[in-house]
């Protein structure tokens, strides 16, 4: 009996121990030493949801803060930089579209617009007659890049693939450190090979717009086998994204090798985000159980909640991206002028059952003492199971019982 009451201040210690390794391993990971964290956090750049805001209060609590310039022209995104900058001293991401121009096609686009013409009937509306490049590509905006080599910020981020090769050697020369997402072990290799420093290893079970290079090609990774796999060929640090919401997922997702996780979802409900009263009571109630991945509110495949425009528009011969973003945002104003807002972009993850409503420094002080439990938990559960494989060695196997 001795004995075994005597092993117990042994593996106490050696569970605080390891809590303790295991927590400082988390909080001073690759992502937290390199850009200066508190946290191995990223709230995600979401366009049009995403404020200043919001990317300060994160930034401010520990994490780092993002917001999207990817939807709006250079003078807007300065205004952006710079908002976001009086209000924060920490470091934040700002993240640019590199989609490639879609070639003009006049016969495809019109075929849309009389595709999703009745959808406009109910609404004593009319589709657009034409259909514009709302949003241009970095990879030809000259304008854009030149706003982020004066402003400078801490970090600049890629979706939808790789700018030009002397894109990245100029924002590297200004010394801004460079996230891309990847959504397949090909594209992780293509992020490394360009020479970008991070890469965000973006999940199927993802908010928001797929970040997949050729949308023709998305083999659809999970996000904890995308994860593991780049983890385990690349050299440069993994940013797990997709389906996380909580402290739990975060240490799951960074004992597979993550530096951290990126989560969009979760920052949908903070008031420091732009998401209008039926988005929010959407995460609030059960349509946050059905989200899906379309294509038919802009162009390319992003994942949110199920609405009547993905049940009624047709998925095939979607105009081209961001010209099929041009009338799914005309169709929703016509919509929300008649008070339906079953045709909004509501983007969510998986994990949107998830969300909680607190505000966003809350959420980071959340997500951090999570973190701590969970790997508190996690080190326990193996000392035990060290402890275990370790009872008996020393002593012969008890006889059986005749």
């Amino acid at each position: 009996m001795s004995s075994g009451y005597g092993r117990a201040p042994f593996v106490t210690s050696r569970r605080r121990l390891t809590a303790k390794a295991t927590k400082e391993r988390i909080v001073n990971s690759r992502l937290t030493q390199t850009i200066g964290l508190d946290y191995p956090i990223i709230q995600a750049p979401m366009a049009g949801t995403s404020t200043s805001a919001l990317a300060a209060a994160v930034s401010n609590a520990g994490a780092l803060g993002s917001i999207a310039i990817g939807a709006v022209d250079a003078e807007e995104a300065r205004r952006q930089i710079q908002a976001t900058r009086a209000l924060t001293a920490r470091p934040f991401n700002v993240n640019v579209f590199c989609h490639a121009t879609a070639a003009p096609d006049p016969a495809g686009d019109q075929a849309w617009i009389n595709r999703l013409r009745p959808l406009f009937a109910p609404f004593d509306a009319q589709p657009p007659e034409q259909l514009r490049d709302i949003y241009p590509s970095f990879l030809d905006d000259d304008a854009q890049l030149a706003v982020l080599l004066d402003e400078r910020p801490a970090v600049v981020s890629f979706h939808f693939g790789l700018p030009r090769p002397k894109q990245i050697a100029a924002l590297k020369a200004a010394g801004i450190l460079l996230l891309a997402t990847a959504t397949s072990p090909a594209e992780g290799q293509a992020v490394q090979g360009a020479g970008i420093d991070m890469v965000v290893a973006q999940g199927w079970e993802a908010g928001g717009h797929r970040g997949v290079f050729d949308p023709a090609d998305d083999l659809m990774f999970a996000t904890l086998p995308l994860t593991r796999l780049l983890t385990s060929r690349l050299t440069i640090p993994v940013i797990a994204a997709g389906g996380i919401m909580d402290g739990a997922g975060i240490v799951a997702a960074m004992t597979l090798g993550a530096a951290g996780a990126q989560m969009g979802t979760a920052f949908v409900p903070c008031p420091e985000s732009a998401a209008d009263a039926a988005y929010r009571r959407a995460l609030e109630g059960q349509e946050a159980q059905r989200t899906r991945v379309s294509a038919v509110l802009s162009g390319r495949p992003a994942r949110g909640m199920e609405n009547a425009f993905m049940r009624q528009a047709e998925p095939d011969a979607i105009a081209a991206y961001p010209r099929a973003y041009d009338i799914g945002k005309a169709l929703n104003t016509a919509a929300k002028a008649a008070g339906d807002d079953g045709y909004a972009a509501q983007w969510a993850g998986q994990g949107a059952p998830l969300s909680r409503i607190m505000p966003a420094d809350q959420l980071v002080r959340t997500l951090a003492d999570e973190i701590d439990r969970a790997a508190s938990i996690f080190r326990s559960d193996e000392t035990n199971r060290a402890v275990g494989s370790n009872v008996g060695k020393n002593h012969p196997p008890r006889q059986a019982a005749p």
